[in-house]
């Protein structure tokens, strides 16, 4: 109970943070945090105080879970700090921002996942808010980056998750059923594909399919600063977090047929 209960105060101070950090936030878009915050405490501690999966995946199989928060929690702090640092500036929103616009020109080619970011502002926008969203980009791409290598080294080179024991399909995997139709390894090799294929193109359909939206419906307005922060943050952690998603549905595929492969093994042995 009280690791539930610590799981949801952080998920509630990840949702508060923009809230915190950011000057000048008025009531109805606090008391709007405050509610979000409590309801996504609220799930997380049912969550993670069951005995019984529900919806998390990968809830007994740390530290999945846990490198995607803090790759989220990484990425909303950072570009809360440099929303800051236009209002008020310190050595270390000058120098997130310093390294953010580096990042952000490097990345800022055509077709690239920063440049449509960028492309879908409005025509009319500042230059103070391309800037701005442009930096963040390359700092929310960077640290999603980061996130997925880390996970892609600690499946390759420390073995995750057969390092921590028994893997407990049903447990970790709630959504998936193994009774659906069809060999288990087949299907989780395929979402395996799927996830990857699809972590790979989000960066680039997000911002086109915002961008064809603003003709029918209001676009989001990048200029506010929390509107900018939740949407790059889910821009950059949406992609790289289905990436990690089919590279673990994958590894427990390699899982499933290394034991197969034991098992015919031992009873060609037996048989012989």
């Amino acid at each position: 109970m009280t690791g539930a209960a610590t799981r949801g105060l952080l998920v509630a101070l990840l949702i508060a943070t923009p809230a915190l950090l950011l000057p000048g936030s008025d009531a109805e878009a606090s008391q709007i945090t405050l509610l979000v915050g409590f309801v996504a405490a609220f799930l997380t501690f049912l969550e993670y105080n069951s005995r019984l999966p529900s919806i998390v995946e990968f809830r007994d199989a740390p530290p999945f879970n846990r490198l995607r928060f803090i790759s989220l929690l990484v990425t909303v702090v950072v570009l809360a700090l440099i929303a800051r640092g236009q209002t008020y500036p310190t050595m270390l929103t000058a120098g997130l921002t310093s390294l953010g616009t580096i990042l952000g020109n490097a990345i800022d080619f055509p077709y690239s996942p920063v440049r449509l970011v960028v492309l879908m502002l409005p025509a009319d926008a500042a230059p103070e808010t391309v800037s701005l969203v442009r930096t963040a980009a390359g700092l929310a791409y960077l640290t999603s980056l980061v996130a997925l290598t880390a996970f892609v080294v600690l499946v390759r080179v420390m073995g995750w998750p057969a390092r921590r024991g028994a893997f407990n399909v049903w447990v970790n995997l709630p959504l998936f059923d193994p009774t659906a139709g069809g060999d288990v390894l087949v299907r989780l090799q395929r979402d395996s594909r799927f996830n990857i294929a699809l972590g790979f193109l989000l960066p680039f359909v997000i911002p086109a399919v915002v961008k064809a939206a603003a003709d029918l419906v209001d676009p989001i307005s990048l200029s506010n600063s929390q509107t900018m922060i939740w949407t790059i943050s889910a821009w950059a952690f949406l992609p790289a977090s289905m990436i990690m998603r089919g590279i673990a549905m994958g590894r427990v595929a390699e899982m499933i047929q290394d034991k197969r492969r034991r098992a015919y093994a031992d009873a060609h042995l037996q048989a012989a």
